[in-house]
């Protein structure tokens, strides 16, 4: 009997703590989504039912920030499943100084946010870095990469793409050591030579991966949050803001913590949907 409760002894610490910053604050901000304060905070919330919901369904700018998070998160993912598997072939190649590069691709990840943020905010200035190499090639007028409707939600797009190239390259990249050389061997006698034995060995092998990999940034792209805040701040007219920076705002701006709560509970009901559909897909591979 000791030996069976000896795995839920060294679970416990691990448990107490999600339970307090996680399960426990989960659970009130569900209830918090079918309730509403009165002007005095320290007072208990009213229970409301389904207005905050009605409210929600009802708010325009929450539709946009949903169409938004959508067009993000299609923006975002098909470019990191595609170039971070081919820079992982690429570096995955038994070339002279290989670890420089490896090291190179990956620091964006260890980059912190903010700093990146920053850097990406003087590139992106009207006399910034890439303004003054269209003007070096002949172009009269810069590109208002943030400060346009059209260009500013593209704008962040890239850096979260540079960002996360080096993480799922790093992915792919152990999936790929794990490939016979054999294989490549026996593909080339076959005729399958240069980049058609990628399409006829490694991409096969590697659908696990690139499931995994269209999963965690599928749930990263609906939860952006630091690009925008950094860049942008939602502007301009909106054009940048997603659900997660509405829900910020609403909560840390406006106080409103029941209809923040109501969005955030969107918001899971979203990604857990998406959750499931891709797992689901990957059982298929």
């Amino acid at each position: 009997m000791k030996r069976n409760l000896t795995p839920y002894f060294f679970l416990t610490p691990a448990l107490i703590i999600l339970t307090i910053i996680v399960f426990y604050p989960a659970i009130q901000a569900f209830s918090l989504s079918f309730s509403q304060f009165g002007y005095d905070l320290t007072q208990p919330p009213e229970w409301v039912g389904l207005a905050n919901f009605k409210r929600l369904a009802e708010d325009k700018l929450f539709r946009q920030t949903m169409i938004n998070t959508l067009i993000y998160l299609v923006g975002v993912v098909p470019p990191l499943v595609i170039l971070s598997l081919g820079l992982a072939i690429v570096v995955n190649q038994k070339l002279k100084g290989i670890n420089w590069f490896r090291t190179a691709y990956y620091t964006p990840v260890v980059v912190s946010m903010v700093v990146a943020g920053l850097a990406w905010r003087a590139i992106y200035w009207s006399n910034g870095i890439l303004n003054q190499f269209l003007f070096s090639i002949g172009f009269q007028s810069g590109i208002p990469w943030l400060t346009s409707a059209d260009w500013a939600i593209w704008s962040v797009m890239i850096v979260t793409i540079w960002k996360g190239l080096g993480y799922y390259m790093v992915i792919y990249l152990a999936g790929l050591q794990g490939i016979s050389p054999e294989l490549y061997e026996a593909a080339s006698i076959e005729g399958s030579d240069g980049w058609r034995k990628h399409w006829d060995i490694t991409v096969p092998l590697m659908k696990p991966y690139i499931f995994l990999v269209a999963v965690i940034s599928a749930l990263s792209a609906t939860k952006v949050f630091e690009e925008i805040y950094l860049l942008t701040q939602g502007g301009p007219r909106n054009a940048t803001k997603t659900v997660v920076y509405y829900l910020y705002e609403k909560a840390f701006r406006d106080l409103d913590f029941n209809y923040a709560s109501t969005m955030g509970l969107v918001l899971f009901s979203l990604i857990l949907v998406l959750s499931i559909v891709n797992l689901s897909a990957s059982r298929k591979v």
